[in-house]
């Protein structure tokens, strides 16, 4: 097509064609959906049907006031071309898509007969305008008087009667061909299109199944690991009560002994001062000094054991508050695997819903 036509209208559409030898099968032209536009060329005031395929024009087919577009299903619509000697054949995604193309195909043919009866007449005439209703703007045709070759097919009568003939033969045809087949055809395209879509998603979906199960693997193996460090904690915090236990004992046993120790000290002083007024004899001294030395060493022994028993006190302190950090971290640690298991195991029964 030239740069003097402008298109008018675009949709999508899978593009068929008539078998020419049996006249019954459709064949498709290509394997995917093809662009087909609606053109205006302003300069001969015709309308035309154009689709490409790659370099190569799949549809030319220039509208005239005798041709008809059939729905022959809800997604799938058909029209004659007698020029071309062919059928052409469109099957589309939507039935608002197959609508909206027949509504243009019906204005089109509407916008040439009219530029065909006013040429006939020979009057000057204004541009035309086309109720055009869909998302395009259509530029306002400018009628003028048709070219050399539209005189041979608007005014001559001849002409009329072959074309008459022509169309009786192709509706004849048309109404021989397979309508099943038509559909099957259109449907087969659309089909394909969601099958692919489908496989695809399918691909993603195990995709994420599988990296899901192994990460819900992983968490469980995790989450089993800290079960097994919680209960050695909490067994070790059982021996640590019972630790708590000795421990009060010990206690109390420090504070015997320093209450000991203290009254050892008051008779040591009392015997210390009296020692020299109340020793009249030289035996009641020594076993005096002798008594006085037992004790002295008895209280270096005592303070020896107040000594080690408050360093063991203060190790089982510390051990136990270290025990006491090591389980409030685990405890969290499992807060947050067991929230994570739980969405898991959520997103896993979406899916499985789905």
């Amino acid at each position: 097509f030239s740069c003097r036509e402008q298109p008018i209208f675009s949709t999508r559409a899978h593009v068929f064609q008539i078998d020419p030898a049996t006249k019954r099968n459709w064949i498709p032209a290509s394997k995917h959906a093809l662009t087909v536009s609606y053109f205006y060329d302003a300069t001969r005031n015709v309308y035309r049907i154009i689709s490409v395929g790659g370099t190569k024009a799949i549809i030319n087919s220039t509208i005239t006031p005798n041709m008809t577009f059939t729905k022959t299903s809800q997604k799938f619509g058909q029209w004659a071309d007698s020029r071309a000697n062919t059928v052409y054949g469109l099957g589309f995604a939507s039935e608002q898509h197959l609508s909206q193309f027949a509504e243009k195909f019906q204005e089109v043919k509407e916008a040439a007969r009219l530029a065909r009866e006013k040429s006939q007449d020979k009057t000057e005439l204004t541009n035309p305008t086309l109720n055009i209703t869909s998302h395009q703007v259509l530029p306002s045709p400018i009628i003028s008087s048709n070219g050399p070759g539209e005189d041979k097919l608007f005014r001559s009568q001849s002409a009329d009667v072959e074309i008459t003939t022509e169309k009786e033969r192709l509706k004849k045809m048309l109404s021989e061909g397979s309508v099943s087949e038509v559909q099957w055809e259109a449907e087969f395209f659309s089909l394909q299109d969601n099958n692919n879509k489908l496989v695809a998603a399918l691909h993603e979906a195990n995709a994420n199944v599988d990296q899901w199960k192994k990460q819900l693997a992983a968490y469980q193996e995790e989450t089993e690991t800290l079960r097994q460090r919680v209960a050695e904690l909490e067994s070790q915090e059982a021996h640590d009560s019972s630790s708590e236990n000795n421990k009060e004992e010990l206690s109390q046993t420090l504070e015997e002994l320093e209450l000991l120790i203290k009254a050892k000290d008051e008779e040591i002083q009392m015997l210390k001062s009296q020692k020299c007024g109340q020793w009249e004899a030289e035996g009641e001294r020594e076993e005096t000094l002798q008594k006085l030395q037992e004790l002295e060493a008895r209280n270096a022994e005592l303070e020896r054991r107040l000594h080690l028993a408050e360093q063991t006190l203060a190790e089982t302190l510390a051990e136990r508050e270290k025990i006491q950090n090591e389980v409030t971290k685990v405890a969290e640690i499992m807060d947050v695997k067991i929230f994570e298991l739980s969405e898991i195991r959520q997103g896993l029964a979406k899916l499985v819903e789905s």
